[in-house]
């Protein structure tokens, strides 16, 4: 069975940014490639035990195993050695994707305190957008009773869009609530 935001965007929103940018052909339309959640944890170096957690809760979040991000080189001042694991990342990509960001927009975002939308201004000139995140808890699948820390994420959707204003259209047509300046 197919993700229910996958098969919008095939009906809807591909027709509907057609008419917008006047699309020749169906493939020029542009769509999400993939979605990568990134949780950095420079306080591992003093406790392993925090990245245990970190990967348990984004295995949790995204529905796939993530990989542990290693430092690339040694930096006394953060008493960091090269190799120590300070991070860990998943890279979603079809129906996953699809179904995460379903999640995401309807389900884990409206959970933010005092909520008004996602800022419109997070594109990075090519039509993909970054979103963070402060606290893991607004995830449905993290139990409140289990969390020993709060820890922030990054989201990077990344879109097959040449500009900001077709990548900023596909996310508005896939439900993603942008504030209003």
């Amino acid at each position: 069975m197919a993700a229910r935001l996958k098969e919008h965007y095939q009906k809807k929103v591909v027709e509907a940014l057609t008419k917008e940018f006047g699309y020749s052909n169906v493939m020029a339309v542009p769509k999400i490639e993939k979605i990568a959640l990134n949780i950095g944890m420079g306080e591992a170096t003093q406790n392993a035990k925090l990245m245990d957690s970190a990967v348990n809760e984004l295995t949790m979040i995204a529905g796939q195993k993530p990989i542990i991000t290693k430092a690339r080189k040694s930096i006394a001042q953060f008493k960091l050695r090269e190799g120590q694991a300070i991070g860990c990342t998943v890279t979603l990509r079809g129906d996953r994707m699809y179904e995460f960001l379903d999640r995401l927009v309807n389900v884990s975002l409206p959970r933010v305190r005092d909520f008004r939308g996602v800022s419109s201004k997070s594109f990075d000139g090519r039509g993909n957008y970054t979103l963070g995140i402060k606290d893991q808890l607004i995830f449905p699948e993290i139990d409140y009773n289990k969390v020993d820390k709060l820890k922030g994420m990054n989201i990077c959707i990344t879109t097959t869009a040449k500009t900001d204003a077709e990548g900023l259209a596909l996310l508005k047509h896939l439900g993603m609530p942008f504030r209003t300046q």
